[in-house]
């Protein structure tokens, strides 16, 4: 049973073992185990149960990280989507004073949109029609953003009313805590040992704790919490004319930050082949075409890949392995809600500011010199941590790279749905802008 288990998740192929997947299942699980305490708070601002959208946001997790590492095999993480549940509850909601039943409906919609266009290969174009340099572009912009998400949790970045952000105060406990993790993770790094990341996540949380910088707000959730929005959604409702905007924009963001997620994971994982394609793309888009529907049924927002994926690729993850692990974890986490915000920011900040450095690796990949790729490249390099926002960083880099490339005089044909994507992005800008 085992070897045929090796055999289907291509372990000699891919340099690996139950050991190093074990461990990296964990890391990412414990660098992105935030959501289960961060989602429900903001989602229960439109009246939704909290300890029921505690439940949903584990198991639409669970159900899209092991379908993910089955199904497609990778060691890709999935959990509703940071940006988007802020826009379900504040825009939505709150704003709009639409009912969360019907905003669920609307997320269902978008999910269900999403596997028409898997099914008939639309997404897959999508994907392809991005050069590959911008591949590389949003690799490193993901790297920053997480980098920056690190540094913040640190202490290290702050707010500032003179200059947005300054530096923070070294001399916090939390702060300078997180700056010894950074040091030993990068320490185990240099000596290889294996899962240094994770040993550097279990140590700082046990110094935190035993220094009584630790606290944690206790939470409910269970299964029995899922029958308070499991199968609520209004789905009718969401059919309504003005709430078409809505289920377009759930479509929209989340269509690009799992496209920018996928290819940030692939490429450090090294999962991408030589002509940049990615093998079992479809099974890829199925399966998180299919935890957004899941997650609109069970009572969450849309749920998409994770970047903190990175984590679990950096410690050595790269088959499905990883994603189901994590995948279990967060089954472990509907019963163990209460006990999930044991891991501090300063345990988990230094794994994401680490893995976030090894993703500029593919910086080298641009044609610096060459302004056609430089310019759309660099956009979308530093727009992706300044606008918080994978998907802005990619429009800008593709609406650049569409509108230089006709400046030029070098409009090809084969190119048709890169400029539409343009167009689409643009109007998506100035419709924002209008907002």
């Amino acid at each position: 049973m085992t070897k045929s288990l090796e055999r289907y998740f291509e372990f000699h192929r891919l340099g690996t073992n139950w050991r190093t997947e074990l461990l990296a299942g964990v890391t990412t699980f414990l660098t992105m185990a935030y959501i289960v305490l961060v989602n429900p708070a903001i989602l229960s601002l439109t009246g939704m149960p909290l300890s029921a959208v505690t439940a949903a946001t584990c198991l639409s997790a669970a159900l899209g990280s092991i379908l993910m590492g089955v199904v497609a095999r990778y060691p890709i993480a999935l959990a509703p989507g940071m940006g988007l549940n802020a826009y379900f509850t504040y825009t939505v909601c709150l704003t709009l004073h639409v009912s969360w039943q019907t905003a669920l409906g609307a997320v269902f919609l978008s999910g269900v949109l999403f596997l028409l266009l898997t099914a008939v290969g639309i997404r897959q174009l999508i994907l392809r029609s991005i050069p590959h340099e911008l591949y590389a572009a949003v690799a490193c912009g993901i790297g920053l953003f997480i980098a920056f998400i690190g540094l913040t949790k640190a202490g290290l970045v702050v707010k500032s009313d003179a200059t947005l952000v300054q530096m923070g105060n070294i001399k916090d406990p939390a702060t300078a805590l997180a700056l010894l993790g950074l040091i030993l993770m990068v320490a185990l790094e240099i000596w290889k040992v294996k899962g240094s990341i994770l040993i550097g996540v279990l140590t700082v949380t046990a110094v935190s704790w035993a220094m009584g910088l630790t606290h944690w707000t206790k939470t409910s959730g269970g299964v029995e919490d899922l029958t308070k929005t499991f199968l609520k959604l209004d789905i009718p409702g969401a059919f309504h004319i003005g709430l078409a905007e809505i289920v377009f924009v759930f479509f929209f963001v989340d269509l690009f930050d799992n496209l920018g997620t996928l290819v940030a994971v692939t490429k450090r994982a090294g999962l991408i082949e030589s002509d940049h394609s990615i093998p079992r793309l479809n099974r890829i888009l199925f399966a998180d075409a299919v935890a957004t529907v899941a997650g609109s049924l069970t009572g969450t927002s849309t749920v998409t890949s994770y970047v903190e994926s990175t984590a679990g690729v950096a410690a050595g993850g790269r088959s499905g392995i990883t994603a189901i692990v994590t995948g279990v974890l967060f089954l472990v986490a509907m019963v163990a809600a209460p006990f999930v915000g044991v891991v501090p920011g300063a345990a988990t900040a230094p794994a994401l500011i680490l893995v976030g450095s090894m993703m500029l690796t593919t910086v080298t990949e641009i044609r610096w010199t060459e302004p056609l790729v430089a310019v759309p490249a660099f956009l979308t390099v530093i727009l992706i941590p300044l606008t918080y926002s994978i998907a802005n960083g990619l429009g800008f880099g593709i609406i650049a790279w569409a509108v230089l490339h006709l400046a030029a005089g070098k409009l090809s044909r084969k190119d048709w749905l890169l400029y539409l994507l343009a167009a689409l992005f643009l109007v998506r800008f100035l419709y924002l802008s209008a907002s």
